[in-house]
């Protein structure tokens, strides 16, 4: 039975976004001079082996391992890192801040297709939600200026990966534990990064070594604490503090790398989020 702590759960949340800003502001930095390919590699054996051992401490790795939906698990594990891999690339191509306030779009596009994937009614209010956050990405992207570039649909790309992932994620969790679903997270990723990464091989200087841990152990620690915020509250009540992650990646992205903050990616973003916030806050009213 879940300890439910609302304040602490938000704390933790807040926690976490300026951990994962942090991993993708070295992931950038990694990027920037390896191979995408190998850098999410390293980063998935860290990540493997905290998995495995998390199992070992919660009842043993074949009983965490058993699943209802091995192919969707795998499935699950194989698009995340996929999505990983081109997010990382939007940081090295685009920076931080561009990245993020198009990605920030992808709880949304989760809403939209819940209703016809897994059958969860939105209201009215919702739907207005998602398709004004969806205008607050065409804001961002400006098609049809001169200033558009199709690198900028990376992003978007990703953020549709990842609402696909969060589908498949909350289909799974009707029959397997959040446990489960991390095991076959870690382990399928490591798998398919195994097989593509070891082709782009590259020697790290000894510096970068360090740079390289810290990233694994602070993806390992975001996604631990995750689990954490998730024991202690509800998730439509911390949804709207994940987009803190933006705020922190965004400052890392201007104060590490130079990047600038458009007007219209300013706009742009801030509609995606508040657009965000309306929606999970009407779906929690409608809920509880």
């Amino acid at each position: 039975m879940k300890a439910h702590d609302t304040r602490l759960g938000i704390a933790l949340m807040v926690l976490t976004t300026a951990i994962f800003a942090l991993q993708d502001a070295l992931s950038r930095h990694l990027s920037a001079e390896y191979n995408v390919l190998m850098v999410v590699m390293l980063r998935y054996w860290f990540f493997a082996g905290f998995v495995l051992l998390l199992a070992m401490r919660r009842g043993g790795i074949a009983q965490v391992a058993r699943t209802h939906h091995p192919v969707l698990q795998i499935m699950r594990g194989v698009l995340l890192v996929a999505e990983i891999c081109v997010t990382v690339t939007g940081f090295v191509v685009l920076g931080l801040v561009e990245t993020h306030a198009v990605f920030a779009v992808y709880p949304l596009l989760i809403l939209a297709m819940a209703g016809p994937l897994l059958g969860e009614r939105l209201s009215l209010r919702s739907w207005l939600a998602v398709l004004v956050g969806i205008a607050g990405v065409f804001v961002i992207l400006r098609p049809g200026y001169g200033a558009f570039s199709p690198l900028s649909l990376i992003p978007l790309a990703a953020a549709l990966m990842f609402a696909i992932y969060g589908i498949l994620t909350r289909y799974v969790s009707r029959h397997d534990s959040a446990l489960t679903s991390l095991f076959w997270t870690g382990l399928a990723g490591a798998f398919a990064m195994t097989i593509a990464g070891l082709w782009f091989w590259q020697g790290l200087r000894p510096v970068d070594w360090g740079w390289m841990g810290l990233l694994s152990v602070s993806g390992v620690l975001g996604h631990w604490l995750l689990i954490r915020v998730y024991d202690l509250a509800e998730a439509s009540t911390v949804q709207p503090y994940a987009n803190l992650q933006l705020v922190f990646a965004s400052a890392l992205g201007v104060a590490l790398f130079g990047d600038r903050i458009s007007l219209h990616v300013a706009i742009g973003a801030a509609v995606v989020v508040l657009a965000g916030i309306l929606a999970y806050g009407d779906l929690s009213r409608n809920r509880a």
